[in-house]
């Protein structure tokens, strides 16, 4: 690394560092607000329920931000999400244990990122239509797969896992821990995570350098679909069934939440707490919205007025205006 690039790699780092304290400050702003306007926010199971509810969400952003920083754009998410949770479901009710049952459908999740990155490098598919098209495809393979019914998963134990806490903490938040750490290392301190952001910035001048492109793109794209089949298995775990209309707008929410943490559409801009902190928000806007009885509805104008404004924002500083 040149001279040059040390105080710019500073300086991102605290801009980074900055932004992040800004989101955290925000999301405590929104929870004291939220604590005053209705009684029932600040109550220990509500506070269980939003975790619950934002850790899903929030693994799922850390995989999109992934390929984001790239400059591409997994719409599938949602999709692998509710297709995952048949397929745990089907093999554990055919008697697999769970380990393995659990660990099958985390290599479907690996499958997955592979055909997005054949489509992406070997085809010449935009990220757009190829997730896309995987979007509207696991749908109705689940729903063939299923008849169009839920799968009830007969087995305690893992269902009891999404009920469990550890000091009080509900375990689906102990795995954003374990999906976070090893990310951020990841993502900030390899040379894999470097190669992501150059992708991102120039894939031209990343090739000329001695990245290897493609593969780096294979890469950001097995991470979002391993981490969708997580969120899968975890959802599973919560509602006991294996649907696959499950995971209805999580792409969004996920893209949302990758975007409110900083994230730029653009690419080579990106982290990984500023996405899990962007999570926690939007769960958070949503969870006091619905105990102020606001239209649901209005949440989802709400989140996409938020990403119109970002991405505006963005644009404004990448212009450099």
């Amino acid at each position: 690394m040149s001279t040059e690039a040390i105080p710019a790699e500073k300086t991102k780092r605290n801009f980074n560092a900055l932004f992040g304290l800004t989101l955290l400050g925000l999301l405590l702003l929104m929870w004291i607000v939220l604590a005053v306007a209705t009684p029932s926010f600040a109550t220990a199971l509500n506070i269980t329920n939003l975790l619950r509810q934002g850790s899903l969400i929030a693994i799922l952003a850390v995989g999109q931000t992934f390929v984001i920083i790239t400059g591409g754009i997994d719409l599938s998410v949602g999709a692998v999400v509710g297709f995952t949770t048949v397929v745990v479901a089907l093999l554990i009710n055919a008697g697999w244990p769970i380990w393995a049952a659990v660990l099958a459908t985390l290599l479907v999740g690996v499958a997955i990122g592979l055909f997005h990155g054949f489509g992406i490098v070997k085809m010449g598919l935009p990220p757009f239509i190829i997730t896309l098209a995987t979007m509207t495809s696991l749908r109705g393979i689940g729903l063939l797969m299923t008849n169009g019914n839920s799968i009830s998963i007969n087995s305690d134990p893992f269902q009891a896992f999404s009920r469990g806490s550890l000091f009080g903490i509900p375990y689906l938040f102990w795995m954003v821990i374990l999906v976070a750490i090893p990310s951020y290392i990841f993502l900030h301190h390899t040379r894999w995570g470097r190669y992501l952001f150059s992708v991102g910035s120039n894939a031209e001048a990343a090739r000329l350098s001695g990245v290897n492109v493609p593969r780096t793109i294979f890469m950001a794209y097995i991470l979002s679909g391993l981490l969708a089949a997580f969120v899968g298995v975890l959802l599973a775990s919560r509602i006991g069934i294996g649907n696959p209309t499950q995971g209805d707008t999580y792409e969004l929410q996920a893209i949302a939440s990758s975007v409110i943490g900083g994230t730029s559409l653009f690419g080579a801009i990106g982290s990984v707490h500023g996405p899990l902190i962007g999570s926690f928000i939007l769960s958070t806007i949503n969870n006091g919205a619905n105990l102020l009885n606001v239209n649901t509805f209005w949440q989802r104008v709400i989140t996409g007025l938020l990403i119109i404004v970002i991405v505006y924002f963005d644009g404004l500083r990448r212009r450099g205006k």
